[in-house]
């Protein structure tokens, strides 16, 4: 047990010690919004896609797509995202609420979190599965969080299908992994010095990615939080990972496959569903409240439940 709380403190500790740096660095204003804005950027437009496309392009593909794993992830999603909904109508009247806390219930910031966890838990090997994974999952949050933010609030004529649809096949991650493929398949071989570029970048991905997350945090807003808040950080933390990892158990997924699929299950609520409210016209305040009380919340759900699926050898 000592070995896998060690184990595990050595995995999850290092990912939330640099959110908690940039929640520090911001609080003594040694960075602010507009550096947290900026390198959010990088890091989506360039660093991250340079980190998937490096993972990928030194994988053998055939040994990590798994076809019944990313049918069962993307079903597991929509299942838990339908039942959240139509069990939470009777109880939340007011659309711009309803819609926040259905996406803060399955929307995961696996893309750094997740990654993160993961490269820390099994490597270049499970980082490369892990984005693969990424690629399938990505395009489903996106159109299911169009979906639960117009819906509910009655916008569907104003929704740019065409726009949203153009946004997600554009999406820079989702181009580092088409781009990667050919590489990977045919074993393209790429100069050196490209190759060093482009491991420099991808190297400054997850931290400079986890540091945004923590000058982004507001640790006043858990005081003004809702139950409503607490409520979608326990289905994301909780519920969710907890009925989709049994699930993967029973289905036969074991060790690093299982392993993945619980981390993307368990991550926090990711940040980008606070921007999507804002944008959309539902309540902002309460998705920032839950991206924070889930980010704060997993440090001790995501450790605890790693120590126990060690212990019992499941990964």
């Amino acid at each position: 047990m000592i070995d896998n709380i060690i184990f595990t403190a050595n995995t999850v500790a290092p990912v939330f010690l640099i959110i908690a740096l940039g929640f520090f660095l911001k609080k003594i204003n040694i960075i602010n919004e507009q550096f947290v804005a900026i390198t959010s950027k990088f890091v989506f437009n360039a660093s991250l896609p340079a980190l998937i496309f490096m993972k990928l392009y030194n994988i053998d593909l055939n040994k990590v797509i798994d076809v019944t794993q990313i049918f069962y992830i993307l079903a597991g999603t929509l299942i838990i995202y339908f039942l959240v909904w139509i069990i939470s109508i009777p109880f939340i009247k007011d659309g711009r609420d309803l819609s926040v806390f259905v996406q803060g219930a399955y929307r995961s910031n696996y893309a750094i979190v997740g990654l993160a966890i993961i490269s820390n838990l099994f490597g270049d090997a499970g980082l490369g599965k892990a984005s693969i994974i990424l690629a399938f999952i990505l395009p489903l949050y996106n159109i299911l969080a169009v979906v639960i933010l117009t819906v509910p609030l009655r916008k569907v004529r104003k929704q740019n299908i065409k726009g949203t649809f153009t946004e997600i096949m554009y999406n820079p991650l989702i181009i580092a992994v088409l781009i990667s493929l050919p590489f990977s398949v045919f074993e393209i071989q790429i100069p050196s010095m490209i190759k060093s570029s482009g491991n420099f970048l991808a190297d400054v991905a997850l931290p400079l990615a986890l540091v945004g997350i923590g000058g982004s945090l507001n640790i006043e807003n858990i005081k003004k939080a809702s139950g409503l808040a607490f409520t979608s950080s326990a289905i994301k933390l909780i519920g969710l990972p907890l009925v989709l990892t049994i699930g993967a158990y029973l289905a036969g997924f074991r060790n690093m496959d299982l392993g993945i699929m619980f981390v993307l299950f368990s991550c926090p609520t990711a940040i980008v569903s606070f921007i999507m409210a804002e944008a959309m016209g539902a309540n902002s305040r309460l998705a920032g409240n839950i991206v924070v009380i889930s980010t704060i919340g997993s440090v001790i759900t995501i450790s605890a439940a790693i120590i126990f699926l060690r212990s019992v050898n499941l990964i």
